[in-house]
């Protein structure tokens, strides 16, 4: 499902007007092709309310025409550039366009982020500027995957790296969340990406989660590999940031050579280009299908605040989509329906402790109550 569905699933009750602060100066082709894609869409959707953040003058010379009614400037003087180290630029520059972003969420002033900027960046400064949901020990960053029966959510695929087994199961939580109420997948599947089908094997954290996944109410259908991912083995797939990451960015490889390779064939004559023409409609139909812009941004989930990060090399038709899917996001309330799931988790977890201490301490009481009204 792409992100034009994903909005026009939700009813008129959850259209509600929101506001997505843009950071402007994020990415390699900021800030010209992001204040054009976010003036595309500020014309074409209304009802959401865009605060474009960056050098105010620089904003304005390329926009060249009054901003539409929904659109605001926030100024930000500085910004973190692709080669500097994430965290430290993030604290060292209070004024960047993306921490900017995120304290307007914080304050309360927009209802999401979408920054085609850098990811370490982008990661940093949300856990630094709005924090991480009680209970989650670490964000994740979902993606929807393109598949021969519709995308599935794939996480994390580069907020951090050497999850355990506990970080994978609360992935899986947030993913499920967001597949079902973003996505509108009812009841998700889910299921961990490891070297073997079989459950007992794979890593030790896989392991780990599979027997914390198998404790929920959760439906995982346990392990799938990496060759069943174009196929849809699951709703949701989780996985340890490094190998989501590679995961990825061999699918956009692999996609974009096979393509390379076939538009080489059918220009090569003679009967190439005549070829094509017989097979036009089809090629059109798998383009659309791999049109991985459409998908918009990955969420960062598990923080205090909905945040997209899309591709840095977004040009202005993806960065509309990015837009689209944070106003998705942002109407579904994804942080708070996060934050409520995992304190059902952890009361439920409270309980069932309790009752297993209260199962191994009451032969003790016994012992002891028996011991206290024996034969002196």
């Amino acid at each position: 499902m792409d992100v034009r569905s994903i909005t026009q699933s939700q009813d008129g009750a959850a259209r509600v007007r929101v506001r997505i602060a843009v950071d402007a100066m994020g990415g390699d082709h900021a800030p010209d092709e992001v204040v054009h894609g976010a003036l595309a869409f500020a014309q074409r959707d209304p009802a959401t309310d865009l605060l474009l953040v960056g050098v105010d003058a620089h904003i304005r010379s390329v926009a060249a025409a009054e901003l539409p009614a929904n659109v605001t400037i926030v100024q930000a003087a500085e910004s973190v550039a692709m080669e500097e180290h994430p965290a430290a630029a993030v604290r060292r520059k209070r004024d960047a366009s993306i921490n900017v972003c995120m304290r307007l969420v914080r304050e309360g002033r927009a209802d999401a982020v979408v920054t085609a900027g850098h990811t370490g960046a982008g990661v940093a400064s949300a856990i630094l500027n709005l924090g991480r949901l009680r209970g989650v020990d670490r964000p994740a960053l979902a993606v929807q995957m393109v598949t021969d029966r519709g995308p599935f959510v794939l996480l994390d695929i580069g907020a951090t790296t050497d999850s355990s087994g506990h970080n994978l199961a609360q992935y899986a939580r947030m993913g499920s969340i967001y597949a079902e109420q973003v996505l509108g997948v009812i009841d998700p599947s889910v299921a961990l990406l490891s070297i073997g089908e079989e459950g007992g094997k794979g890593e030790l954290r896989v392991q780990e989660a599979t027997a914390l996944l198998h404790a929920t109410d959760l439906r995982f259908v346990g392990n799938t590999e990496g060759k069943d991912l174009p196929h849809h083995p699951a709703d949701v797939v989780v996985c340890d940031a490094s190998v989501g990451n590679v995961t990825i960015k061999f699918f956009e490889g692999l996609s974009t050579f096979i393509f390379e390779m076939v538009r080489a064939e059918f220009r090569r004559p003679p009967l190439g280009p005549l070829g094509y023409l017989f097979m036009r409609p089809g090629i059109k139909r798998i383009r659309e299908r791999f049109d991985y812009e459409k998908l918009g941004g990955a969420p960062l989930l598990g923080v205090k605040g909905t945040v997209l990060i899309t591709h840095g090399r977004a040009k202005r038709r993806m960065i509309g989509f990015a837009i689209e899917a944070g106003a998705a996001a942002a109407r579904a309330s994804i942080p708070e329906r996060i934050a409520a799931a995992l304190a059902a988790d952890e009361s439920a977890s409270a309980q069932l402790a309790a009752e297993r201490a209260a199962t191994e301490i009451e032969p003790q009481l016994e012992a002891a109550r028996a011991e206290a009204t024996g034969p002196v």
